[in-house]
């Protein structure tokens, strides 16, 4: 017997690429736009997310039934702030300059529109395996957005991932001529990140024309 059904399977499978939530939903770009110069902190607040959502569905999921409605946005709030509250400790116990890189931007996992938006829409009116499944699937789908960005911006930019040096230094120039690898500066800045992202964007569409919206 199976361990996952094939709607089990789709929760995860689906956010990853043709529901990707922020190259199909458009949601979660801010990070992609803050973070992801270097890889490194790209997966970090990949797992970041993942462990947020995947533990916050399963009790927003486990509350449902005795969560009043008028408070539901506050309840909904608390829970993220308190497995944010959990993930920053960590991150300062355990790689504490990484987390002074991240600094505000792990705090902003409470307003993410991806987290509030699945417990809304998936985790209130489903049950806590399902939620957990579908909070596992969209938080790899942000992620695996998240690192490809990550590795062209700090590869590019940089010429390193992950902090070690992949091209040489940029060797002197000679005349009008020039050897070696020049970093491309702008891949650093965060309208690169939207480059990137459009890009990823137009590969998903051209392999998947279901998913461009017709006029």
């Amino acid at each position: 017997m199976a361990l996952l059904s094939k709607k089990d399977t789709n929760l995860i499978l689906d956010p990853l690429a043709d529901n990707n939530p922020i190259t199909i939903q458009v949601l979660g770009i801010c990070s992609a736009l803050a973070i992801t110069a270097e890889l490194q902190a790209s997966v970090v607040m990949a797992i970041s997310v993942l462990f947020v959502l995947g533990v916050g569905n399963v009790v927003i999921s486990l509350l449902r039934n005795i969560i009043p409605t008028k408070i539901r946005i506050i309840v909904q709030l608390i829970v993220v702030a308190t497995l944010v509250i959990i993930v920053d400790q960590v991150l300062k116990a355990f790689a504490y300059e990484l987390s002074k890189t991240l600094s505000v931007f792990v705090g902003l996992i409470i307003t993410n529109c991806i987290i509030m938006g699945r417990f809304e829409a998936f985790a209130l009116g489903n049950g806590p395996w399902k939620a957990f499944l579908d909070g596992i699937g969209n938080a790899l789908g942000y992620g695996i957005i998240l690192i490809i960005v990550g590795f062209f911006r700090e590869l590019l930019g940089s010429g390193t991932l992950f902090g070690f040096k992949v091209f040489g230094d940029p060797v002197s120039k000679t005349g009008l001529y020039a050897t070696g690898y020049e970093n491309n500066g702008f891949m650093i800045i965060p309208p690169a990140a939207l480059i990137v992202v459009g890009i990823i964007i137009w590969v998903q569409r051209s392999r998947n024309r279901a998913l461009i919206e017709e006029n």
